[in-house]
């Protein structure tokens, strides 16, 4: 403690806390790494009550805390051409329209177009149509099983290739993610420190006072001493070099 013509000197006050900025923006956080103890009945507890208070005390309402982000993008699949006539079904509660198996199917005319010969070249090229059509299947399936153990390696190793770098990339992001958490407890525990610190100068302060106010009792009596010794006729001045009292 010093003083300076007889005032008493007090600690500086601390710097403003700058995480307590007069902007209007305003953040919120959160602090995973002190999660560990929310299935605590008592922790839990304390944590909604400061929820509650901090949705009290903020500005923005639940629905706003969206309201920064980009708004997603617009899609018009209802204008599309293609699917304008489902849409239509969808609102009318229409059932959906079955697909046509017939052509398919392998019928000879009908009884009354027995003898109608334009009804057996209609049947005939149906028929033609649909052995091609299994001829063209028999050809695909000899192609998969002479090509496609090869198809489905390379297929799988494109695929083993994307994983290790969505892999590469969630080990990158989870890297990022743990030194943000490493710097916000960091900034979090300085935040403790400083609040520490801070009751530590007002009791720092409050001792001052307390001396302050004994050093002027001191001089109260001192003084009160003083005039006792005028009124008796004492000398109180103090002779330094040898320490005797001038009479």
């Amino acid at each position: 403690m010093a003083t300076n013509n007889g005032e008493m000197l007090m600690l500086e006050a601390p710097p403003s806390q700058p995480w307590r900025s007069s902007s209007s923006a305003e953040i919120i956080d959160a602090l995973p790494y002190i999660d560990d103890d929310y299935a605590n009945p008592a922790v839990k507890a304390e944590v909604d009550r400061l929820v509650e208070e901090e949705m009290r005390r903020s500005l923005k309402k639940p629905s706003d805390f969206l309201k920064d982000l980009p708004p997603l993008p617009k899609l018009r699949f209802q204008d599309h051409p293609m699917l304008a006539r489902e849409y239509e079904r969808v609102r009318a509660g229409k059932p959906p329209v079955p697909l046509d198996m017939s052509r398919y199917g392998l019928e000879a005319p009908t009884v009354n177009k027995r003898h109608d010969e334009t009804a057996w070249k209609q049947a005939l090229q149906k028929a033609q149509r649909l052995l091609q059509h299994q001829v063209l299947r028999l050809e695909n399936l000899d192609l998969m099983a002479k090509h496609g153990p090869d198809v489905w390696k390379q297929y799988n190793q494109r695929l083993e290739a994307f994983l290790s770098r969505l892999q590469a990339m969630a080990l990158e992001q989870n890297e990022k993610i743990e030194t943000v958490n490493r710097e916000r407890k960091y900034h979090q525990n300085s935040a403790f420190e400083l609040n520490a610190l801070s009751a530590q100068w007002k009791e720092l302060c409050l001792k001052n006072i307390e001396i302050q106010d004994a050093c002027a009792k001191i001089e109260n009596n001192l003084a009160e001493l003083k005039r006792e010794a005028a009124e008796r006729g004492w000398n109180t001045e103090v002779n330094l070099e040898n320490g005797a009292m001038i009479q």
